[in-house]
């Protein structure tokens, strides 16, 4: 087992009830075609906002103020990659600019999607963020064991 966490930052840009995804360019199968929400890791010495507010500018080019990122969700990932995963979800329906694919060597499209008629080939880890959002669920795992039994505590 990996001996540390990742931290993702994921964004949901919200628009009159449409969700902005974004279709992976992946040579890992599992993901590629997949789509996913305008996300990313927390890079050393930024804060979550700003690495939200980061992701979404470099993926699609538009620019949200750190005020305007609302906390939705957070979900405790693992199978994700090598590594598990710490995913903070956060809402945005303000910002400025027009939503453009960026990143074209990680992402062949992006595309608006009714709230209520997201597509069905979501990547498991996004979608559970996306379910999460809409049901108003603050936290959740996704991927670790149901139980688990206690290891004894020295003494």
């Amino acid at each position: 087992m990996a001996d540390r966490h990742l931290i993702d930052v994921h964004v949901l840009l919200v628009d009159n009830g449409n969700l902005l995804l974004t279709r992976r360019r992946d040579t890992n199968p599992t993901f590629n075609g997949r789509w996913h929400l305008p996300s990313g890791k927390l890079d050393a010495g930024e804060s979550v906002l700003h690495a939200a507010a980061r992701e979404a500018h470099e993926e699609v080019g538009v620019l949200i103020d750190t005020e305007d990122l609302h906390h939705v969700h957070t979900l405790h990932v693992n199978g994700s990659g090598v590594e598990p995963r710490l995913g903070l979800f956060f809402l945005a329906t303000h910002w400025a600019g027009t939503p453009a694919n960026r990143e074209r060597d990680k992402c062949s499209a992006i595309d608006w999607f009714p709230l209520d008629n997201l597509p069905a080939d979501l990547i498991d880890y996004p979608a559970a963020g996306i379910r999460a959002y809409l049901t108003d669920q603050p936290f959740a795992i996704l991927g670790w064991p149901r139980t688990r039994t206690l290891a004894a505590i020295p003494g």
